[in-house]
């Protein structure tokens, strides 16, 4: 796989990630405080050192992280529905990763993007085991 498309791929996760510190960031701000608020703010913090890993990968092979990003969803206003979003969203990164792994020949990218999967999986579990005792 050429240089170019690595930068693009790993565009894409940085992107992801962005969105995910917003909304976590967002959600943190809005839940009253309590154990899914302090656990959504430390996620949010992991999203961003998901960042600067995706960022300095990028930037080491030449490229410039991008800031775009799609419309977000800030809607929901309930613990329940916050919490599915993020859930989703994990799910969404973990597998856009395995995708990539399997596609990408750069043992640096694939080393750091199998860390990043490991730490979503743990996120995506803590949300989930925090939904559950709400229903």
């Amino acid at each position: 796989m050429n240089n170019d498309e690595i930068i693009r791929l790993l565009n894409i996760d940085f992107v992801h990630e962005l969105e995910a510190v917003m909304v976590y960031s967002y959600n943190s701000f809005i839940i009253e405080d309590c154990d899914v608020s302090r656990l959504t703010e430390a996620i949010s913090v992991d999203e961003m050192r998901h960042m600067w890993w995706l960022a300095d990968l990028i930037v080491k092979r030449g490229g410039k992280p991008t800031m775009e990003h799609r419309e977000l969803d800030f809607s929901s206003e309930d613990l329940i529905g916050q919490l599915k979003l993020q859930i989703e969203k994990e799910t969404e990164g973990i597998n856009e990763y395995l995708r990539q792994i399997e596609i990408i020949d750069d043992e640096e990218v694939v080393g750091v993007l199998k860390h990043i999967i490991d730490e979503e999986k743990r996120h995506r579990k803590e949300f989930k085991e925090r939904l559950e005792k709400l229903d």
